[in-house]
């Protein structure tokens, strides 16, 4: 079976509007409707681009931008961690957006939150902008890592930031924020968020509130799986013309 293959697979509690495929060693894999992806065989969950704190450093620029987009990030988490009961999570990079946005203010509603889920491991893969924005306290306690990032030796899965090869694996990977576009019969057109898949790649879509998309930065010839709503379903290629 083939990485690009959509299969239905036999999972004793598939989560709710979940997408399964399956990689080439036969890991199977669920794309979530939160933006997340989760590997029941590892109990592990992942998401990309949360970018915590991104809308404070707007508004010290003087943009109007809205408030709330940490607590609705957290709540998001909180719902993919209680549909799939995961034992860890995983950032695939950009958990920061920018220093100045890393003020005690986000400490302050981001340490209740882990200290709730102090049973769970979770580990930081660093991308762009944790690298400048620097990493998070060690009040957090979460784990931190470069890319390429395995859980043990020869796991099929590697998490990164940036989409990249990873010999044996397929990577799980972000920083792009891909999204792609549903072409309606009246001319009318929806972009959504989506998961592009490529053989040896995944790409996750941006799971932050306020974390921008970008159209261009899906190869051509990936499989899309767009979130619409409280389901992931794939795209056809008719329908997605690039």
């Amino acid at each position: 079976m083939t990485a690009d293959t959509d299969t239905t697979l036999t999972h004793p509690s598939p989560p709710a509007g979940a997408h399964a495929i399956t990689l080439p060693c036969g890991t199977a894999l669920w794309l979530l409707p939160q933006r997340a992806v989760w590997w029941p065989a590892a109990r592990m969950a992942f998401v990309a681009d949360v970018h915590f704190g991104k809308a404070a450093t707007f508004r010290r620029a003087g943009q109007p931008v809205p408030h709330g987009t940490t607590a609705d990030n957290l709540a998001r988490l909180d719902t993919v961690l209680a549909v799939t009961g995961a034992e860890h999570l995983v950032f695939l990079g950009d958990f920061l957006h920018a220093r100045s946005g890393a003020d005690e203010r986000l400490w302050q509603q981001l340490l209740p939150w882990r200290q709730h889920h102090a049973h769970i491991a979770m580990t930081l893969v660093r991308g762009n902008h944790d690298l400048h924005a620097g990493d998070p306290p060690r009040a957090l306690g979460i784990d931190l890592a470069d890319e390429p990032w395995q859980p043990t030796t020869g796991a099929p899965v590697a998490a990164c930031h940036h989409p990249q090869t990873v010999e044996g694996a397929t990577v799980l990977a972000g920083h792009l924020h891909p999204t792609t576009t549903l072409y309606g019969p009246a001319r009318d057109a929806m972009r959504l968020p989506c998961y592009a898949l490529t053989p040896g790649l995944l790409v996750l879509p941006a799971f932050g509130a306020f974390t921008g998309t970008s159209a261009q930065s899906v190869p051509p010839m990936a499989r899309r799986f767009a979130v619409v709503g409280d389901r992931v379903l794939a795209v056809p290629a008719r329908t997605d013309p690039g």
